[in-house]
């Protein structure tokens, strides 16, 4: 046969081939592999909704979503249908041995404490669902897996000792003082007045979080963290720009005492890393890490805050109390933490097929642990499980938990929140200092209705009327 007439013919057979491969890797992807695993989970005994193609169960989780958005609850309702009505709705249809289809990828609802302990210290095997979203926000440890979470995790460590946190002291009561004065001009000279605080308390988490990590103005950190929550894109262009790490590294090179802010330990002990090892953290994933101290500190200790103003509104005893003694504001907090966690999630993904608990489950599988659904489990806390009753703290955490892994603000295992301390001692500092200087009460204008934009934070913000002491 002529050759002018094999060429095309070659041609045609090679783009066929390469269709039909392209077309079974698809089809083993969206129907075949997740009809596997959903064949697999029913055998053992766990329930969900049938498989739908590519989606899952994504259309409903929006619609849901969307639902809950547009609209409000009561203060005594319980939030958890508001909050998170998908997981809720599957669990309250399905129990809690149960699942959902977040596209083709069967995520199982983990609410035994037994269990999640035995995830969460497996962090090689149980790892993080990969996540472009909250690559594109933080990155850094949030998202790290493997060597490279072990080795930014241990040069980070520093930084968050608490001798290391003693020195930020000064800035963050700087910070809670400026609060302070702001409120005061907003009710003088009536001496009382209707205030927004949510606005305002993100700015003081960013303004805490700017010096003390970074060592930058407050002009320059409430920019920062506008553009992250507004143009994430724009976030990551500036970020190199307005934190300079590649300056520091040359001081530091040049034998310059590093900073006491946390990028500067930070700093200190990757350039130590590389002159004992040789290698350290790259000055892109120094950024990465700056972006997620940035977010993550700023944003988890607002939600904290806020909804400690909100529930305090409604329990003027524990207001008074907390006045007296700074060991009730702890409480308060910790319970606080247990009804409102700023983060109501922790997702985790299986990478090769293990056993869990009395399950042996493929790869392939992936895990909600909701944390809010755990830390108002009845069984687990008590009939008054969604009270305010700070008291449930007064003997520490161990003895309030029982010693079981029910309680999860700042997540668990190894990759526990690496700033859970700083975040305590910022909300204790602000709290106590708000309270010295104001009594406040919910404003007949606040809408109650918590929403998790990334964290659990008021959707329609915090009116409170302010009263000066």
């Amino acid at each position: 046969m002529d050759a002018t007439v094999l060429v095309p013919i070659a041609i045609t057979v090679i783009v066929l081939v390469g269709f039909v491969k392209w077309g079974l890797k698809l089809l083993e992807w969206v129907w075949l592999r997740p009809k596997r695993l959903e064949k697999c989970l029913r055998e053992l005994g766990l329930a969900g909704n049938r498989y739908r193609l590519l989606l899952g169960d994504m259309g409903e989780y929006a619609s849901f979503a969307n639902q809950t958005k547009s609209r409000s609850i009561s203060l005594s309702d319980d939030i958890a249908p508001h909050v998170i009505p998908y997981v809720h709705h599957i669990i309250h249809k399905y129990g809690k041995n149960s699942f959902m289809w977040y596209g083709p990828n069967p995520r199982l609802n983990i609410v035994d404490p037994d269990v999640i302990k035995e995830m969460l210290s497996k962090p090689n095997i149980f790892q993080k669902p990969a996540d472009p979203l909250g690559e594109i926000v933080t990155g850094g440890l949030f998202t790290s897996e493997g060597q490279k979470w072990s080795k930014h995790r241990r040069l980070i460590n520093p930084a968050f000792h608490l001798e290391k946190l003693k020195h930020m002291l000064p800035a963050i009561n700087l910070s809670c003082s400026d609060l302070i004065n702001k409120w005061d001009s907003l009710v003088s000279p009536k001496g009382s007045g209707e205030v927004d605080v949510w606005p305002y308390i993100e700015d003081l988490s960013g303004d805490i979080i700017s010096p003390t990590a970074f060592g930058s103005n407050q002009k320059e950190g409430r920019r920062i963290f506008q553009l992250q929550k507004e143009q994430v894109d724009l976030a990551l262009q500036l970020l190199p720009i307005v934190f300079i790490p590649g300056w520091r590294e040359k001081a530091m090179e040049m034998g310059m005492a590093a900073s006491d802010d946390l990028l500067g330990i930070l700093m200190e002990s990757n350039f130590t890393e590389i002159q004992e090892h040789g290698i350290g953290m790259s000055i892109e994933e120094v950024i990465s890490e700056c972006k997620l101290f940035y977010f993550a500190g700023s944003s988890t200790t607002s939600s904290l805050m806020v909804w400690t103003m909100v529930l305090l509104s409604q329990h003027p005893d524990w207001k008074a109390r907390a006045r007296e003694e700074v060991f009730q504001v702890t409480m308060i907090l910790y319970e606080v933490l247990r009804l409102y966690p700023p983060v109501t999630f922790i997702f985790r993904s299986l990478t090769k097929p293990t056993k869990l608990g009395s399950m042996n489950l493929p790869a392939g599988v992936e895990f909600t642990l909701p944390t809010l659904l755990l830390h108002q489990d009845i069984e687990l806390w008590g009939e008054d499980a969604r009270e305010f009753k700070p008291k449930r703290f007064s003997e520490g955490l161990s003895h309030a938990t029982k010693g079981k892994f029910s309680f999860l603000p700042f997540g668990g295992g190894p990759r526990i929140c690496i700033g859970q301390n700083l975040a305590m001692i910022e909300a204790k500092m602000a709290i106590a200092t708000i309270l010295r200087h104001f009594s406040f009460e919910l404003s007949p204008a606040y809408t109650h209705a918590p929403f998790p934009f990334f964290i659990l934070q008021p959707q329609h913000g915090a009116p409170l009327i302010l009263h000066k002491l």
